[in-house]
Parts: structure tokens; C-alpha cells; sequence
């Protein structure tokens, strides 16, 4: 899968250069670039007919896989008081230094999804579960959104870059954005919810 990505806070210098980030998010890096169209594929048309509509589901799922299968923590909470302990107040993904959220949800989500790898790496006065110091937030394309037949109203890469300049000063953590292109070989129908194969 290829992807394009936006460093916030020199997230890209400490990923690559930082002792401490370098295996972790090659672990990522290595995650997203074996992702294949074949297997996007595959996971797509093994969902049931009556739930496809864009492919949202198949990554997510497969993202999950290659993470968990590398030591990656699932669901990880934020917070370890009991109030805070349900899916708002979750990671999608953490491991020692760094939280990553994937954000295929609706644009009015971005702050939000943006805050929570914040929240995890910053002091809080509510006892912590987990904590980190950068994060990464995976989000769909434009290109992404169109070929996979996202929501029109899903938050992509380019609406997360015009959050950041107004939100810098209340994001301090390091956090690598990450926008998933549109696969080369695909794309799925609008109508009939299809995968179809691009013209060479």
C-alpha cells in the first residue's frame, strides 16, 4: 500500500533518527507497505453482502492483524480510572512510545482523533494505563475515499492537515500523519458495492 504523510512536531525525524521510535514505527511502516490490493481484496469479498460499502472494514481488519501480530496492544486504554475506561477513552493501537489512531470516521472526529495519541503521551491528572510520547494517526485520501467509497462526509488526509496549523499550540506531542492512497489495480463500485478492476 503507498502512502504520503505529514511530520507534526518532527515526528519523522524522531521515528527515523530516535533510538527509541526507529524499530517501532518500521514496524508500522512495515505493516502498510505489505498491505496488498490483492489482499484488500480478498478481506472485502469475504464480508457479508449486505454489510459492504467501502473499504473502511477490510483495512481496518487487516491493519489489526499485521499489528497485533508484531506486539502491537489493541483497544489499549488511555486511562485507568474506571470512568474512563470504555472506547472514547481508547487507542486503537499502542506499544511502549507510540499511540496510533486509524481514523476512517466522520470529519467532525479529527480533533478528537488527533487529541487522544496527545492525551497518552502528555502528564494527566487522572491516572494513566499506558504511556507513550508521539503518535501516528492513519486516515484515507481524498484518492482513498473515492476509490474505496468511504462516507462523503469521512475526516481524510487533507482535512486533518488544515486541523493542525490552528490546533498546533494544544497538540505538543510528536505525531506522524499517515494518508493511505488509493490502490492501483481497484476500486469499488458506488452502486452496486462491487470491487472493479482499473483499466491498464
Amino acid at each position: 500500500m503507498e502512502i504520503t504523510t505529514f511530520s507534526h512536531r518532527n515526528a519523522e525525524v524522531l521515528f527515523n533518527y530516535d533510538e527509541k521510535y526507529i524499530e517501532l514505527f518500521n514496524e508500522v511502516a512495515e505493516a502498510l507497505s505489505s498491505i496488498t490490493d490483492e489482499e484488500i481484496i480478498e478481506e472485502y469479498n469475504g464480508i457479508q453482502r449486505g454489510s459492504k460499502k467501502s473499504l473502511s472494514q477490510p483495512i481496518n481488519r487487516i491493519i489489526k492483524r499485521k499489528l497485533v501480530a508484531k506486539g502491537w496492544n489493541a483497544e489499549s486504554p488511555i486511562f485507568n480510572d474506571p470512568d474512563y475506561t470504555d472506547t472514547k477513552w481508547r487507542l486503537d493501537f499502542a506499544k511502549d512510545e507510540i499511540a496510533i489512531e486509524v481514523a476512517f470516521n466522520h470529519g467532525e472526529a479529527i480533533s478528537w482523533n488527533l487529541l487522544k495519541p496527545v492525551m497518552s503521551s502528555e502528564l494527566n491528572h487522572i491516572e494513566k494505563a499506558i504511556q507513550t510520547s508521539a503518535g501516528i494517526v492513519i486516515c484515507a485520501t481524498e484518492e482513498m475515499k473515492t476509490a474505496g467509497n468511504f462516507d462523503s462526509a469521512v475526516g481524510t488526509y487533507e482535512k486533518f492537515l488544515r486541523y493542525l496549523t490552528p490546533m498546533y499550540n494544544i497538540l505538543p506531542s510528536p505525531i506522524l500523519l499517515i494518508g493511505l492512497k488509493a490502490p492501483r489495480t481497484f476500486h469499488i463500485d458506488h452502486e452496486t458495492k462491487r470491487v472493479v478492476m482499473n483499466e491498464e
